[in-house]
């Protein structure tokens, strides 16, 4: 199972990472997962891992040091996805661009498997 970042998401995490560093906020990594809630079933986590990880996380290590965390469940959803980071028009932010789904809701913040 494999989780992939590309290099404008990996280099985004770790600006971010040495921005929550120099505010005193030091994070051991990313933690993505999956959760139930939303409009179609289920919403992505994305938030900052300040712990080491769960004994039973998946971690993924990219260039710079920037490691993702994912839990065993959330990995059967996730498995495959890219996370990538998006400027448009309308704005920017970390896009999931996961191969599992059936489906979004209109406003794209929950899935469907």
């Amino acid at each position: 199972m494999v989780i992939q970042a590309t290099n404008k998401a990996v280099a985004e995490v770790k600006r971010l990472l040495e921005k929550r560093a120099a505010e005193g906020k030091v994070a051991q990594g990313l933690r993505i997962g999956i959760r139930g809630g939303g409009c179609t079933g289920f919403s992505y986590l994305f938030e900052w891992a300040d712990d080491a990880p769960r004994s039973t996380d998946k971690v993924f290590e990219f260039s710079e040091g920037v490691r993702i965390f994912v839990d065993p469940k959330s990995l059967v959803y996730l498995n495959g996805t890219e996370l990538d980071f998006v400027t448009s028009m309308m704005g920017y932010g970390f896009k999931f661009q996961n191969p599992n789904t059936k489906g979004s809701c209109g406003c794209g913040e929950s899935v469907q498997f």
